[in-house]
């Protein structure tokens, strides 16, 4: 699991049950200047809670029914079965045995619809819901609560099995994660709360995962083991985390009131669209994307989130411009297939956020380095992380490609509004970064001093431009003492945010 620089130092509305579009509006084209974020109307894009439709009354024609009412029945029935069986789970609280290790084991194509009321209920005594290597398994108007998966493992699709539809459903009040991913794998008009460690865990070990779909969730309230504090620095908790991911679509989802982060894609993920999602009030940030590769992220709505994490910092004299989304040691890469070179982040509405946008790189941290707490892995350009040592690792290619960059992000046509009264602080939390540290080890480092300051700041391709802002903003650049004011910034050597408008006054 990664670390983030603060802990280095030790679409389109789903089948009914999207209330408004949280999109923004406006464009490139908008006259009189930068295009023009507009805040989400006061419904959610996406609330699902409580709010999800009902399953069939009725056993749909040929499916097996499942009776409450018997102890694992729901297991035993999905046994006894052939592939491609569609099981109805009647109303009432479905449970599967007294051994930690009762579980459903789906087989190929199976169906699991539920009736209004039918829950499945593992009761703090079993680990896991549905486990299993199976293909193209659906759950759907399904409840699942009560289990206690360990840390860092999930509770539906256990063994991030493929193809697996998961719609309509509540995963709630379990330990771990409520839902892991497998490739091809769609979650839809769910709700996922009150989860221990994660609503989604998307991570499948040593293969990618492919083409996951994330749409039209309500994520609410996860982590509530405060797993960060269980384990300083774990990068293990929060809304969802995505491993590893190649090719991500991320919709119309609200995710709320998470302790930690919203949206944390960590380790090589690439090819991600992250839009038209409303992110809001969560301990940390709103998103983070760490050591990673080409994204869209557009037409968000982000507002009240990293307040806590926020000022926790401040208030230890930290002067890191910890922002509300944060783009870590990643960047635009052509050399790997997406459908952007870059990391574009545009149109999106931020609103009373503890601070902006922060571009960080860590000059220390590499493939190969021991600063890199991902240490098993290293960037998607070099296939060995044995590649990455001396004296190989002093010449290109390997100078070049050791290193995930934060390079190609262009950061335009956004709103950025902030009222320090509303989010209780004075100047801290009204920054933008663009930055890196000094260069210290390994003692075989080829980016010791200042060279990865240097390119961060002026080599890789990093813009803000044609953006609104509304209230005291300051930016820190290329290191953590040297804070600017608006001049500054727009001016030489740095040329940030050309064509872009301010307005001293807070509020929206």
């Amino acid at each position: 699991m990664t670390a983030r620089r603060l802990r280095l130092r030790r679409a389109a509305p789903l089948l009914g049950v999207l209330l408004t579009v949280a999109a923004c509006s406006g464009g490139p084209d908008t006259e009189g200047g930068p295009a023009q974020a507009t805040p989400a109307p006061s419904g959610s894009v996406a609330a699902v809670c409580d709010k999800e439709p009902a399953g069939p009354t009725t056993a749909p024609a040929g499916a097996v029914v499942v009776d409450p009412a018997v102890p694992g029945d729901l297991a035993a029935k999905t046994r006894s079965a052939g592939p491609g069986t569609t099981f109805w789970l009647k109303p009432g609280k479905h449970i599967l045995g007294d051994d930690k290790y009762d579980q459903v084991t789906p087989k190929d194509g199976d169906v699991y619809i539920g009736a209004p009321g039918a829950i499945v209920d593992g009761r703090k005594i079993n680990q896991y819901a549905f486990t299993g290597h199976a293909v193209n398994v659906k759950i759907t108007y399904v409840t699942v609560q009560g289990f206690a998966a360990p840390h860092d493992e999930g509770v539906v699709n256990h063994d991030s099995g493929d193809g697996w539809l998961i719609e309509h459903s509540t995963i709630q009040d379990n330990d771990g994660a409520g839902l892991m991913a497998g490739a091809r794998q769609q979650v839809r008009g769910n709700c996922l709360r009150r989860n221990g460690q994660y609503g989604i865990n998307a991570y499948s070990g040593a293969t990618p995962l492919t083409a996951l779909v994330v749409e039209g969730n309500e994520i609410a309230g996860n982590n509530t083991g405060d797993w960060e504090t269980k384990i300083d620095g774990c990068g293990c908790s929060g809304g969802i985390k995505f491993w590893d991911v190649n090719g991500a679509d991320v919709r119309g989802n609200w995710v709320h009131d998470n302790h930690g982060t919203g949206l944390w894609a960590d380790t090589n993920n690439n090819d991600f669209l992250i839009e038209g999602n409303l992110i809001e009030n969560n301990d940390g940030a709103a998103l983070i994307y760490e050591i990673s590769y080409n994204a869209v992220i557009r037409d968000n709505t982000i507002r009240k989130n990293n307040w806590v994490d926020g000022r926790r910092y401040a208030d230890r004299g930290d002067n890191f411009p910890t922002p509300t989304i944060y783009i870590s040691e990643s960047g635009g890469e052509p050399r790997i297939k997406a459908r952007t070179a870059k990391i574009e982040i545009s149109r999106n509405y931020l609103e009373n956020n503890w601070s902006g946008i922060t571009l960080w790189e860590n000059a220390d941290r590499f493939c190969n380095s021991p600063a890199n707490t991902s240490s098993g892995d290293c960037t998607r350009l070099v296939p060995n992380v044995k590649q990455c040592a001396a004296p190989a690792i002093t010449t290109g290619p390997l100078l070049a490609d050791c290193r995930w960059k934060t390079q190609h992000v262009d950061i335009h046509d956004n709103k950025f509004v902030l009222d320090p009264a509303i989010v209780g602080c004075q100047a801290a939390c009204g920054r933008m970064g663009l930055l890196s540290n000094f260069g210290t080890y390994p003692d075989w480092s080829p980016y010791k001093g200042e060279a990865v300051q240097e390119a961060i700041t002026f080599k890789q391709d990093n813009r803000w431009h044609d953006n609104s802002y509304t209230g005291p903003w300051t930016f820190i650049v290329y290191t953590t003492d040297r804070v600017l004011e608006v001049g500054e910034w727009e001016g030489t050597p740095y040329s940030q945010d050309t064509g872009s408008t301010y307005s001293a006054q807070g509020g929206g």
